[in-house]
């Protein structure tokens, strides 16, 4: 685990499954220390997609701020590289203020290139993925992954013909760049420069967190889920393909919108999708050194962390403790 001295600027990253326990931890660390959250979660950064997102409320928000929530209409893209230049100047604002970065998300994309550094590619282009994207309609998915693998073969054998997400951006760093991503990779952008003191919040028991995910999709579906994505539907610009529309649970709710599938396959599509989703923030975070695991199912969450963190702010405790 990094060791951090008191009194020298740090961040501490908050990580964990959907449904976990992660924001409220980020919350009541903001009660007890001077510090400013900043949010590493691919559906929040969106406007208008408040339910299906589990969104802090308004009042949340307005006692607890989150940096890069509400910051997208959900017809634009945001790239993990956009995620991460945003980021570290908030992280930069907040040392030279004497904040506490704290970092709460499930995007564990973000969370990589943020802690481990990124590949210099391009931002993504809305008109360069309009373009490939009528390509792909009018010659087929196949035709665009061969053109690929023309001038990128290493790529073209990670990406499967029938991913088009990955496919289009593969394809789009080199329109832009004149570049394959492969050779965009070996030139890698240095990690976060201060210290991290990461934190994961997920049960022990996974049928806990698969209980958790169930409750949390039928509060959704209580609170409005279902007139939400109706509201977004009926605007005429949104689409299925979209980054946001991929969020979980909006595909199953628009599809039962379209009539493509009853009530009770929504619900339970929707829940499978977000049990997936948990499982993959599992299986990355498994991956990642130096984490401290929280089981929200066994001790306090925010008195846990709170004594990790306690003795790194011996040397000079005024610089970052809650000023009365």
């Amino acid at each position: 685990m990094t060791q951090l001295n008191g009194g020298q600027p740090f961040v501490i990253c908050i990580s964990g499954p959907t449904a976990a326990g992660k924001t409220q931890l980020a919350m009541d660390l903001f009660e007890r220390l001077n510090g400013r959250i900043i949010s590493v979660d691919s559906a929040l950064i969106y406007k208008q997609m408040d339910i299906g997102t589990a969104k802090p409320s308004a009042a949340e928000l307005a006692r607890y701020p989150h940096a890069l929530v509400d910051i997208l209409d959900p017809a634009q893209s945001y790239s993990a590289a956009d995620f991460r230049h945003a980021a570290l100047d908030l992280i930069e604002q907040a040392i030279a203020q004497q904040q506490v970065p704290i970092l709460v998300g499930g995007t564990m994309l973000y969370y990589r290139t943020l802690l481990g550094g990124m590949s210099n590619l391009p931002t993504a282009d809305a008109a360069v993925r309009e373009a490939l994207q009528a390509e792909a309609e009018q010659h087929g998915w196949l035709a665009l992954h061969q053109r690929l693998a023309s001038f990128d073969p290493q790529s073209a054998a990670r990406i499967h013909p029938n991913d088009p997400q990955r496919l289009l951006r593969a394809l789009e760093v080199y329109t832009l760049s004149g570049r394959s991503m492969t050779e965009l990779t070996e030139s890698q952008e240095p990690g976060l420069q201060w210290p991290s003191y990461q934190f994961a919040v997920a049960p022990a028991d996974r049928k806990v967190l698969h209980q958790r995910i169930e409750l949390r999709f039928d509060d959704m579906l209580q609170q409005g889920f279902i007139a939400e994505v109706e509201k977004l539907r009926a605007r005429g610009d949104l689409h299925l393909d979209l980054p946001s529309m991929r969020c979980v649970g909006y595909r199953q709710v628009w599809q039962y919108l379209d009539g493509d599938i009853s009530a009770d396959d929504m619900r339970a599509k929707g829940i499978a999708a977000t049990r997936q989703l948990a499982k993959r923030q599992l299986t990355w975070l498994r991956s990642w050194p130096d984490l401290h695991w929280l089981d929200p199912t066994q001790v306090n969450l925010a008195d846990e962390a709170w004594s990790t963190l306690r003795d790194k702010f011996a040397t000079r405790p005024q610089m970052w403790l809650k000023k009365p």
